[in-house]
């Protein structure tokens, strides 16, 4: 296993590299002058204002050289200064990260506690009657935009908590409680859809594994439906599910912008999105680089649980 995540972790570098030249050229793509967005129309306007701006910030020089002073920095541990703000762009990173991940860590663990236990609700013989009403359910969260089921916790919560705020966000080391509670209707607004999608996914593996050899054994030596459901069939049906709820974490963790805009959270989407409003490519592009080692990570991490699923896998 440790050679496996050796190599895991050795792929991580030309990913980056690979991510860091594709963005930086793309985001050097977007038409506009990023001095006037600086400088206003006027002062842009005064050329030595302007050539002072372009040669401080490499502006004038070929996009190459650009891109090898960027790069640079990068490898020294350096992902720049913001172009609007002047402050370190690691340091904005980190002070929107802890909300994207605290948002989103509540939307998985919400997910998971409502779908895969819904999943295999679906599947027992004795829920036939609820049956119906779960794949309805899980259709319509799946089918609803997660801006609307936010809009909506906002109006309830308005309307029947009002002592529970359901805009902004309050550090969770500063109130741990009140932080929970804040971003309780995002998350759950967020975790809504990843629920119905981890419930389909439960559900169809549950079924693939139910006509399996091993289960009809289990039933004919006088097993339980239960038993033979919770104990010989999940474990085997989980490793999608493990899958499926990797993934959509990775999407998340980079996604949850609309969200965020909704309900007020200071998160890495938000960042990203202000950022290119403002042109603000050291931003733009430190986030990226971060977004991308922490989805290859992240999917690094799901991989190492299959094996915590399932003794039996073993890695090349």
């Amino acid at each position: 296993m440790r050679a496996y995540v050796a190599k895991r972790l050795l792929l991580l570098v030309p990913t980056l590299f690979g991510v860091s030249m594709v963005s930086f050229a793309i985001i050097h793509l977007i038409p506009g002058d990023l001095v006037t967005v600086l400088l206003g129309i006027t002062a842009s306007q005064n050329e030595q204002t302007r050539e002072a701006i372009m040669r401080a910030l490499h502006l004038d020089r070929p996009v190459v050289v650009q891109y090898a002073y960027w790069i640079g920095g990068v490898l020294r541990g350096d992902l720049g200064r913001s172009l609007i703000h002047g402050a370190p762009v690691a340091n904005e990173i980190f002070r929107a990260y802890p909300v994207t991940v605290q948002l989103t860590a509540m939307a998985m663990l919400i997910a998971v506690l409502l779908g895969v236990p819904l999943g295999v609700l679906s599947v027992m013989p004795g829920a036939r009657a609820v049956e119906p009403v779960i794949r309805i359910g899980s259709l319509l969260f799946i089918s609803a935009p997660a801006f609307f089921i936010g809009t909506v916790f906002i109006v309830l919560g308005a309307r029947y908590v009002p002592g529970v705020p359901t805009l902004g966000y309050v550090p969770l080391a500063e109130a741990p409680l009140r932080s929970l509670a804040q971003m309780l209707p995002a998350a759950s607004a967020l975790g809504a859809a990843i629920s119905a999608i981890l419930l389909r996914y439960t559900r169809a593996s549950m079924l693939e594994v139910l006509q399996t050899d091993y289960v009809r054994t289990a039933r004919a030596k006088g097993a339980g439906e239960g038993r033979v459901t919770l104990r010989h069939a999940l474990a085997n049906a989980l490793i999608p599910v493990v899958a499926a709820t990797g993934i959509q974490f990775v999407a998340l963790i980079g996604g949850a912008v609309i969200i965020e805009e909704v309900f007020a959270l200071p998160g890495i989407g938000r960042l990203v999105v202000n950022a290119i409003h403002q042109r603000d490519y050291t931003v733009i592009q430190g986030a990226i680089l971060f977004l991308t080692a922490n989805a290859v990570l992240i999917n690094l991490a799901v991989d190492l649980l299959y094996r915590v699923v399932d003794p039996r896998i073993e890695y090349g």
